[in-house]
């Protein structure tokens, strides 16, 4: 990806700007908020996964309400136990919200490399995958939330 200078972008105030960003911030505190203060660990709390409900197999998402309630009461070993796919994507997550928040602020605007977009879809999509398969594996139950 090219970064271009704020001075080449048509103007447009940084209020404007900022607006994706603090919206999903926004969106994910509140969120985290609510798992904070509702216990997806007690059961009828949230609704059933679908997946699991139909097949009895965990699907890569299962555990990642539980995982976000035990990350907001600072319990890294009890979230990672819920969803250790959720767990270790937060750096990569935080550093590209970061990206975007800072290029936002600063008025740069990044060409998009479509290759690059491909091979992330690829491999997000490769790791969720064999996640979803290693999980359900009798040897590998650690993985189960």
């Amino acid at each position: 990806m090219t970064a271009v200078a704020s001075e080449d972008l048509p103007t447009v105030g940084r209020r404007a700007r900022m607006t994706g960003p603090v919206l999903v911030a926004g969106a994910v505190l509140g969120a985290s908020v609510v798992l904070h203060l509702r216990d997806p660990h007690e059961s009828g709390s949230y609704l059933f996964c679908p997946w699991l409900v139909l097949t009895g197999t965990y699907c890569p998402g299962c555990g990642g309400l539980r995982a976000v309630h035990d990350l907001t009461h600072g319990d890294l070993a009890a979230a990672a136990s819920s969803n250790l796919l959720l767990v270790g994507s937060l750096p990569l997550v935080a550093w590209m919200w970061s990206r975007w928040f800072v290029d936002r602020w600063r008025g740069v605007r990044r060409t998009p490399d479509h290759r690059l977009g491909v091979l992330g879809a690829v491999a997000l999509g490769t790791v969720s995958l064999a996640f979803w398969v290693i999980r359900n594996l009798p040897a590998l139950g650690w993985l189960a939330p």
